[in-house]
């Protein structure tokens, strides 16, 4: 038993007796300090609807962009294999401007066969109109096309059949100087035609 006075911090209590304070009691208290719950992070597999359906948008959009330019270039492509077709019907008529100053009417003038024989995997016929040559697509040729016709012109100097004719390809410009002879057909979309086929700025 302690007769002195007890002083208590906290709780830890010290005899004030002149004598070298003594522990008489000390009591512990233990305080669970709660915890902070870590975030448990959600895992899923896959895409969502939502992302899904989004990614689908942009890529019907980016089919829809494609797809014309794709055709463009297909159709573009075959009017370029199938022209030098009609380098076998250029050579008659500059002959014929060179020897007698005039321009086969047809085909039989020009001394060619007939517009249906002269084929190839992308033209359907190659027909002769008073010097200008017409040729219509067909046979593999895009469905754009088919059916479809792209006129060459013969440009002349008149007074001088010594200048070799040229050639005018579908809606473009004559040389100056020069006259360009036949009807122009061309009914061929200007986005599908090569460059040297198209009018000015197009």
């Amino acid at each position: 038993m302690c007769l002195a006075s007890i002083a208590c911090t906290g709780q830890i209590c010290f005899a004030k007796s002149g004598l070298s304070p003594v522990i008489l009691s000390m009591t512990f208290t233990l305080v669970r300090c709660p915890r902070a719950r870590a975030a448990i992070p959600l895992c899923r597999d896959g895409f969502t609807m939502l992302e899904m359906a989004a990614v689908l948008a942009i890529i019907a959009i980016l089919a829809i962009i494609a797809v014309p330019s794709f055709q463009d270039r297909i159709s573009r492509d075959q009017i370029i294999a199938a022209v030098p077709l009609a380098d076998i019907v250029k050579a008659p008529i500059a002959s014929s401007w060179a020897t007698v100053q005039t321009l086969p009417a047809n085909n039989a003038a020009a001394g060619l066969p007939p517009a249906e024989k002269i084929v190839n995997n992308y033209v359907n016929s190659i027909a002769i109109h008073d010097g200008a040559i017409d040729i219509t697509f067909g046979n593999s040729a895009n469905g754009l096309i088919k059916g479809k016709v792209l006129t060459i012109r013969p440009a002349i100097v008149a007074d001088a059949p010594i200048v070799p004719v040229a050639w005018v390809c579908g809606n473009a410009d004559g040389p100056g100087q020069m006259t360009v002879k036949g009807e122009n057909r061309t009914d061929i979309p200007a986005n599908f035609l090569p460059l040297n086929c198209r009018a000015p700025g197009r």
